[in-house]
């Protein structure tokens, strides 16, 4: 274990000891939004969510920069949304670029994102099957002490399991609020995320500003705590799992 994440996982124990809760445990939800920095009405609402909702940005969009400072400035974590192939663009990571065409890649995509904290892919379904660049990649985020959310475009992705090997603080992806942008298709599976919640004790949802999802998110955000959940910021998430996989992801908290 990390000096890092000893730290991480002692503050939690000594604030979870000091509130009780560990003697009466609530389900957790984490919550990322991706793909924004596109339209600043709809990052505006995105920047209203109450609580802590981790803004994912994608760097070739008009608005990344501005939206990252006033997202850092209202408390919000700022991610990257990194590219990756089959994505398309000047800072999108392809399986064919040098090592040092993807660094460059990655640090001109930072340079439009300020005060990211950490980074998850945008598409990816061939990028994140890449063993070696997804080692390279964690083993940078390590460096530089940001942490990783793999989206799971793919079920060949070991961006997760490569982070696990760097002992890189992660996640997983548990639920797409939106793959299905109509409104019962995005309830339902905000309603799946609650229930796979109270079972393993915490879901990490993944969304987009799509017009259903933020009406979803305005409505229901609000009602978290009298329904027995307790939305928090994905490092809280990353300490609370201790970089171990979940079940749909692992076998005894080791990545597939």
């Amino acid at each position: 274990m990390t000096v890092r994440w000893g730290i991480w996982l002692l503050a939690l124990w000594l604030g979870a000891t000091a509130t009780g809760a560990w003697a009466a445990p609530t389900a957790r939800l984490a919550l990322v939004l991706d793909d924004l920095g596109q339209a600043p009405a709809r990052d505006r609402r995105v920047l209203a969510l109450p609580g802590p909702v981790a803004m994912s940005i994608l760097p070739d969009t008009p608005h990344s920069r501005e939206l990252a400072e006033a997202a850092h400035a209202a408390g919000k974590t700022v991610m990257l949304h990194l590219p990756m192939d089959p994505a398309t663009g000047p800072y999108a990571w392809h399986p064919e670029l040098s090592t040092a065409e993807l660094e460059k890649r990655l640090d001109a995509a930072l340079h439009q994102v300020p005060y990211a904290r950490g980074l998850n892919n945008h598409m990816g379904s061939r990028m994140t099957a890449q063993r070696p660049a997804m080692a390279l990649l964690m083993q940078r985020l390590q460096r530089d002490h940001r942490f990783f959310i793999d989206s799971r475009t793919s079920a060949a992705t070991v961006a997760a399991a490569e982070a696990q090997k760097a002992g890189l603080p992660s996640l997983s992806r548990d639920v797409f609020l939106d793959d299905d942008q109509s409104p019962a298709a995005v309830a339902a599976q905000f309603d799946a995320a609650l229930k796979l919640a109270r079972k393993q004790g915490s879901a990490l949802m993944i969304g987009h500003p799509h017009p259903a999802t933020l009406a979803l998110l305005e409505r229901e955000l609000p009602r978290l705590k009298e329904r027995g959940f307790e939305l928090i910021d994905v490092e809280m998430l990353i300490a609370l799992r201790g970089n171990r996989a979940m079940a749909a992801h692992g076998k005894a908290g080791v990545y597939r």
